[in-house]
């Protein structure tokens, strides 16, 4: 079976992970399909948290893939932010 899951990466308590396809018989780090993506769950200041293939997403899950818990949360977390529209702020008049 294929599955969508995490694979981590990173040093030592600032954890990094990127979003896989890969045969759920591997290990978490092991050989991957495909890479749709990663989730920085430390991210600060200007620095994105999640970035994610929504395409790709689906075509796998069209093709029969199971989603992780986390990745599901995560690929709604990533079709909010593509719906959102983006806000700038014009600066202030003096």
């Amino acid at each position: 079976m294929v599955k969508i899951r995490l694979t981590r990466g990173g040093a030592k308590k600032r954890p990094f992970y990127h979003i896989i396809v890969t045969d759920s018989r591997s290990a978490r780090d092991g050989r991957n399909i495909e890479r749709l993506g990663f989730y920085n769950p430390v991210a600060a200041g200007g620095e994105k948290r999640v970035e994610l293939n929504t395409e790709r997403v689906k075509h796998w899950v069209g093709t029969g893939a199971q989603m992780s818990d986390k990745v599901a949360l995560l690929y709604k977390e990533a079709l909010k932010s593509a719906d959102a529209p983006a806000t700038t702020t014009a600066p202030a008049a003096a």
